[in-house]
Protein backbone atom coordinates (compact mmCIF):
# COMPACT_ATOMS: atom_id res chain seq x y z
CA UNK A 1 0.00 0.00 0.00
CA UNK A 2 0.87 3.40 -0.51
CA UNK A 3 2.10 5.65 2.54
CA UNK A 4 1.50 9.69 1.81
CA UNK A 5 3.16 10.26 4.93
CA UNK A 6 6.52 9.66 4.54
CA UNK A 7 7.02 11.49 1.25
CA UNK A 8 5.63 14.21 3.51
CA UNK A 9 8.15 13.45 6.03
CA UNK A 10 11.42 13.98 3.54
CA UNK A 11 9.50 16.93 2.11
CA UNK A 12 9.73 18.39 5.81
CA UNK A 13 13.73 17.00 6.71
CA UNK A 14 14.72 18.70 2.83
CA UNK A 15 13.07 22.17 4.30
CA UNK A 16 14.73 21.44 7.41
CA UNK A 17 18.25 21.34 6.10
CA UNK A 18 17.60 24.71 3.45
CA UNK A 19 16.64 26.12 6.89
CA UNK A 20 19.63 25.09 8.60
CA UNK A 21 22.15 26.10 5.46
CA UNK A 22 20.09 29.62 5.71
CA UNK A 23 21.17 30.39 9.74
CA UNK A 24 24.40 30.17 8.59
CA UNK A 25 24.34 32.48 5.99
CA UNK A 26 26.41 35.85 7.51
CA UNK A 27 23.82 38.57 7.17
CA UNK A 28 26.11 41.50 9.25
CA UNK A 29 24.63 40.57 12.68
CA UNK A 30 26.91 37.69 15.03
CA UNK A 31 24.98 34.49 15.46
CA UNK A 32 26.44 31.67 16.53
CA UNK A 33 25.07 28.98 13.32
CA UNK A 34 27.06 30.95 10.67
CA UNK A 35 30.22 28.71 11.64
CA UNK A 36 27.85 25.78 11.81
CA UNK A 37 28.97 24.99 8.03
CA UNK A 38 32.87 25.58 8.60
CA UNK A 39 34.38 22.00 9.66
CA UNK A 40 38.29 21.75 11.97
CA UNK A 41 40.20 19.01 10.54
CA UNK A 42 41.23 17.89 13.91
CA UNK A 43 42.28 14.54 15.74
CA UNK A 44 42.21 13.03 12.22
CA UNK A 45 38.93 14.00 11.10
CA UNK A 46 36.90 17.44 10.20
CA UNK A 47 34.56 18.17 12.99
CA UNK A 48 32.35 21.89 13.91
CA UNK A 49 33.68 24.52 15.73
CA UNK A 50 30.98 23.94 18.66
CA UNK A 51 32.55 20.41 19.12
CA UNK A 52 36.11 21.48 19.48
CA UNK A 53 35.62 25.26 21.60
CA UNK A 54 32.45 27.28 22.93
CA UNK A 55 31.13 29.80 20.95
CA UNK A 56 29.90 32.74 22.20
CA UNK A 57 28.16 36.55 20.70
CA UNK A 58 28.81 39.18 23.31
CA UNK A 59 27.42 41.97 21.35
CA UNK A 60 25.48 42.49 18.00
CA UNK A 61 28.92 42.76 15.94
CA UNK A 62 31.18 40.27 17.42
CA UNK A 63 31.57 36.37 18.13
CA UNK A 64 33.78 34.83 20.62
CA UNK A 65 35.12 31.50 20.07
CA UNK A 66 37.05 30.14 23.44
CA UNK A 67 39.37 27.16 22.36
CA UNK A 68 39.96 24.19 24.60
CA UNK A 69 42.94 22.84 23.37
CA UNK A 70 45.60 25.33 22.24
CA UNK A 71 46.84 23.51 19.42
CA UNK A 72 43.41 23.61 17.68
CA UNK A 73 43.60 27.57 17.68
CA UNK A 74 45.66 27.62 14.44
CA UNK A 75 43.81 24.85 12.69
CA UNK A 76 40.53 27.28 14.31
CA UNK A 77 41.59 29.72 12.11
CA UNK A 78 42.56 28.79 8.89
CA UNK A 79 38.89 27.10 8.83
CA UNK A 80 37.47 30.33 9.31
CA UNK A 81 39.62 32.11 6.67
CA UNK A 82 39.37 29.28 4.27
CA UNK A 83 35.54 29.42 4.42
CA UNK A 84 33.72 32.04 2.41
CA UNK A 85 31.98 33.75 5.26
CA UNK A 86 34.51 36.66 4.67
CA UNK A 87 35.31 36.45 8.12
CA UNK A 88 38.58 38.08 9.36
CA UNK A 89 39.51 36.27 12.94
CA UNK A 90 41.98 38.09 15.85
CA UNK A 91 43.76 35.83 17.92
CA UNK A 92 44.18 36.66 21.93
CA UNK A 93 45.73 33.39 23.10
CA UNK A 94 43.08 30.57 22.99
CA UNK A 95 40.34 33.67 22.60
CA UNK A 96 39.32 33.79 18.55
CA UNK A 97 37.39 37.10 18.21
CA UNK A 98 35.44 37.22 15.25
CA UNK A 99 34.38 41.00 13.76
CA UNK A 100 30.93 40.43 12.03
CA UNK A 101 31.76 43.75 9.27
CA UNK A 102 28.53 45.32 7.80
CA UNK A 103 27.64 43.78 4.93
CA UNK A 104 28.41 46.05 2.04
CA UNK A 105 25.91 46.53 -1.17
CA UNK A 106 27.81 44.04 -3.22
CA UNK A 107 28.24 41.41 -0.51
CA UNK A 108 24.36 41.46 0.01
CA UNK A 109 23.80 40.86 -3.80
CA UNK A 110 25.79 38.26 -3.54
CA UNK A 111 24.36 36.94 -0.53
CA UNK A 112 21.01 37.02 -2.40
CA UNK A 113 21.86 35.29 -4.94
CA UNK A 114 23.44 32.39 -2.40
CA UNK A 115 19.79 32.24 -1.18
CA UNK A 116 18.24 31.80 -4.11
CA UNK A 117 20.14 29.04 -5.44
CA UNK A 118 19.63 27.38 -2.37
CA UNK A 119 16.04 27.47 -2.71
CA UNK A 120 16.34 26.57 -5.98
CA UNK A 121 18.02 23.50 -5.08
CA UNK A 122 15.69 22.91 -2.33
CA UNK A 123 12.78 22.84 -4.91
CA UNK A 124 14.81 20.67 -7.17
CA UNK A 125 14.83 18.38 -3.86
CA UNK A 126 11.14 18.56 -3.11
CA UNK A 127 10.22 17.83 -6.92
CA UNK A 128 12.77 14.52 -7.05
CA UNK A 129 10.33 13.30 -3.73
CA UNK A 130 7.33 13.99 -5.95
CA UNK A 131 8.74 12.16 -8.73
CA UNK A 132 9.75 9.40 -6.08
CA UNK A 133 6.56 9.28 -4.88
CA UNK A 134 4.78 9.55 -8.77
CA UNK A 135 7.23 6.78 -9.93
CA UNK A 136 6.24 4.51 -7.04
CA UNK A 137 2.61 5.03 -7.76
CA UNK A 138 2.75 3.95 -11.00
CA UNK A 139 4.83 0.42 -9.92
CA UNK A 140 1.33 -0.16 -7.34
CA UNK A 141 -0.81 0.42 -10.28
CA UNK A 142 1.12 -1.62 -12.72
CA UNK A 143 1.15 -4.28 -10.16
CA UNK A 144 -2.68 -4.00 -9.53
CA UNK A 145 -2.09 -3.16 -5.93
CA UNK A 146 -4.04 0.17 -6.33
CA UNK A 147 -6.88 1.20 -8.70
CA UNK A 148 -6.65 4.07 -11.21
CA UNK A 149 -8.37 6.52 -8.92
CA UNK A 150 -6.48 5.28 -6.04
CA UNK A 151 -3.62 6.37 -7.78
CA UNK A 152 -5.09 9.83 -9.12
CA UNK A 153 -5.95 10.58 -5.85
CA UNK A 154 -2.91 10.06 -3.97
CA UNK A 155 -1.01 11.86 -7.29
CA UNK A 156 -3.12 14.68 -6.03
CA UNK A 157 -2.07 14.53 -2.38
CA UNK A 158 1.60 14.42 -2.95
CA UNK A 159 1.42 17.65 -5.05
CA UNK A 160 -0.50 19.07 -2.87
CA UNK A 161 2.90 18.52 -0.16
CA UNK A 162 4.89 19.31 -3.19
CA UNK A 163 3.20 23.14 -3.45
CA UNK A 164 2.74 23.40 0.27
CA UNK A 165 6.78 23.04 0.58
CA UNK A 166 7.77 24.98 -2.28
CA UNK A 167 5.86 27.78 -0.88
CA UNK A 168 7.43 27.12 2.36
CA UNK A 169 10.93 27.28 0.74
CA UNK A 170 9.82 30.54 -1.49
CA UNK A 171 8.77 32.15 2.04
CA UNK A 172 12.14 31.37 3.88
CA UNK A 173 14.07 32.76 1.15
CA UNK A 174 11.79 36.29 0.99
CA UNK A 175 12.04 36.74 4.88
CA UNK A 176 15.50 35.94 4.57
CA UNK A 177 16.57 38.39 1.76
CA UNK A 178 14.48 41.05 3.45
CA UNK A 179 16.76 40.40 6.59
CA UNK A 180 19.93 40.86 4.03
CA UNK A 181 18.47 43.86 2.76
CA UNK A 182 17.41 45.82 5.50
CA UNK A 183 20.56 45.35 8.21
Amino acid sequence: MFNDKTYNQKMDKTIEVFTKELSSLRTGRANASMLDLVKVDVYGQAMPINQVASITTPEARMINIQVWDANNVPLIDAAIKKSDLGLNPQIDGQLIRLPVPDLSEERRGEIKKVIKSMGEKCKVSIRNIRREANDDLKNLLKNKDISEDEEKKFEKIVQTFTDDHIKKIDEKVDLKEKEIMTI
